[in-house]
């Protein structure tokens, strides 16, 4: 990417980024719409309109700030609100309202995969045009591999969490529920420490080599 300049660079970022954190939000309202919460609706957040679930600091300043750090990009967007009494099977429907906002980055690297499958002979061949699609679509893979992997992380209140909630005995489930208040915490812990990178970056990278071997 060195050879475009720094607002192309950005510009190719921008919209995998806003679509990776926008969809895997209203994968989970959707979901909980189907299985009887409206709440999200109801808030207006089952919309395609990043605008609707920007957070400004995990939207817009951490993802800058982590471009100019590292040339790497990551983020976030406001969380869906569900109103978890509202599901018709709350244990169950949990895990699924869950499992849709990764499901919703699957479905976004898929997307990018063909796209990136579609111009990669033209963008070989020099075509600029081919090649920012090209670029755009290996961050879309970037970014969603990484939501996807990470969310599924077993921790509070990551999505992983709410699987292993609905797969414990309700007694040791509400036990792991009053993990949450102290996620975030433990979070930044295994980050900082180096544990959650030795974990799920493995997982990460053996993932994006398998999709860059479909595409070349």
């Amino acid at each position: 990417m060195s050879e475009f300049s720094v607002i192309s660079q950005i510009l190719i970022w921008v919209i995998p980024v806003l679509y990776a954190i926008t969809l895997h939000e209203v994968g989970h309202g959707w979901v909980a719409k189907q299985l009887g919460d409206n709440t999200a609706e109801f808030m207006g957040r089952l919309t395609v309109n990043p605008l609707k679930h920007i957070d400004p600091i995990g939207s817009i300043v951490v993802p800058l700030a982590m471009f100019f750090f590292s040339g790497f990009v990551f983020g976030w967007a406001k969380p869906v609100p569900v109103n978890w009494t509202n599901l018709k099977n709350r244990k169950r429907d949990m895990a699924l309202v869950a499992l849709a906002g990764p499901a919703a980055n699957l479905l976004m690297i898929l997307f990018w995969l063909t796209l990136a499958k579609l111009f990669y002979s033209v963008a070989e061949q020099g075509n600029n045009i081919a090649q920012i699609i090209l670029l755009m679509s290996w961050a879309g893979i970037i970014i969603n591999s990484l939501l996807m992997i990470f969310n599924l992380f077993p921790l509070p209140p990551l999505d992983g969490s709410r699987v292993v909630f609905s797969l414990l005995p309700d007694k040791l489930a509400w036990k792991y529920a009053k993990l949450e208040p102290y996620g975030l915490i433990i979070l930044v812990v295994l980050l900082i420490s180096g544990v959650l990178g030795k974990v799920i970056g493995p997982l990460i990278s053996g993932f994006e080599k398998i999709m860059y071997s479909l595409i070349v």
